[in-house]
């Protein structure tokens, strides 16, 4: 059942499959063919990524009274799994200044063109504070702002910053890491209060766009190389895995690559930027998928303009910072052309208005953040789930 389709936002549970009409239900691709086991041990792979499902195997089997076909309670019992995600916002959805949102400034809280954004698990944000050559952290508990990198000038001492356009937390190591794209660097920050210096983890690269997956590689974007290289920390080397090829618009070719995400299977999505599309690369692959835009410079739904930050969910729904557009748009997986989240409504500095959208993140509670790069702030959407169980 698509939550488009039902009638009112609530919590749905099946009790008892014999009570409910007769439909059939088509199992997981790929356990077609496996043989039928308890429930219990079908469900223990998901523990880690559900650790409630056990209690909920408990429950599916006591409600299963009445088995059919001469089936047992366990075999007979069931557990409907659903991938959720939000439903595209209309245009009159408005943002809330969460930091900056004056004119460009070098208060503290304040910023001045900023481009990056990373929230952790805790809603702490970070900020690439591009003008003002400084990364900038938020604490949503205590509602204040304070610069953790830089804030010495432009420079290329180890205390300085140029032009920071990308950040991310390592939390193993404590410390963050940061795209200086003028000084051509990667360069490591410690997160503890004494830290005043950086240290230099890759240098000689144009830097603009980095993130890091579970296993601690680092992905970091190229603009001069056109290119996407994976590295183990304290590798200088690195590995390409997207790009490479030189500019241009083939399929295994980029143009000036921004922002990066990487997925649970190591798939690396792209916004190339003077491309006008997302281009996604599998792990190993030697081309990319186009998953958003591709189809030139353009404001039409099907089409992107200058694409910045991006964020792909459990199902493979690519949300864009689509740059020259003022706005975001998600792209469902599969899906020919982009549905309107926020913006859309022309440049401006209204609440429901960009005026040139940077980097976005979803924090833990489905809350999007999107960085507003000329208006000198950071916006906050919410967002109501459907509520399926």
């Amino acid at each position: 059942m698509a939550a488009g389709e039902l009638e009112e936002t609530r919590a749905q549970r099946v009790t008892d499959i014999t009570d409910e009409p007769l439909e059939f239900i088509a199992p997981i691709t790929g356990y077609e063919k496996e043989p039928l086991v308890s429930l219990e041990q079908a469900t223990k792979p998901l523990v880690k990524i559900l650790p409630t499902i056990e209690s909920r195997v408990y429950v599916a089997k006591q409600k299963c009274r009445k088995p059919a076909d001469n089936l047992t309670q366990d075999e007979s019992a069931a557990i409907m799994l659903y991938t959720m995600g939000w439903q595209p916002r209309n245009e009159s959805q408005n943002g809330i200044t969460i930091v900056g949102g004056c004119e460009a400034s070098e208060a503290t809280n304040q910023l001045h063109s900023p481009l990056g954004l990373y929230i952790d698990e805790e809603g702490t944000m970070f900020i690439a504070d591009q003008v003002n050559q400084r990364i900038v952290q938020w604490k949503s508990v205590a509602m204040s702002s304070e610069v953790v990198a830089g804030n010495k000038g432009k420079g290329d001492r180890l205390d300085q910053l140029n032009t920071p356009t990308d950040m991310i937390v390592d939390k193993e190591g404590n410390s963050l890491i940061i795209c200086d794209w003028g000084n051509k660097r990667v360069m490591r920050w410690s997160l503890r209060i004494d830290t005043t210096n950086g240290e230099i983890l890759i240098s000689n690269i144009r830097c603009f766009g980095l993130t890091m997956d579970d296993q601690r590689f680092l992905y970091v974007s190229d603009q001069e190389k056109h290119e996407v290289r994976r590295y183990k920390i304290g590798e200088t080397t690195g590995t390409v895995v997207a790009g490479g090829n030189g500019k241009g618009d083939r399929l295994n070719q980029l143009n000036w690559p921004r922002y990066i995400f990487a997925d649970q299977d190591y798939s690396v999505y792209v916004s190339d930027c003077w491309n006008h599309r997302v281009i996604k690369w599998t792990k190993g692959a030697k081309e990319g998928i186009v998953v958003a835009g591709g189809r030139g410079e353009g404001n039409a739904l099907n089409q992107l303009s200058l694409p910045n930050g991006l964020f792909v969910d459990s199902s493979g729904s690519v949300y864009v910072a689509d740059g020259g557009n003022n706005r975001v748009t998600c792209w469902r997986k599969g899906a020919t052309q982009g549905e309107l989240v926020v913006g859309g409504n022309g440049e401006g500095s209204r609440p429901n208005q960009f005026n040139y959208p940077g980097a976005l993140s979803f924090d833990s509670h489905g809350n999007l953040f999107v960085v507003d790069n000329s208006n000198h702030r950071v916006q906050s959407f919410s967002f109501e789930k459907n509520e399926l169980l």
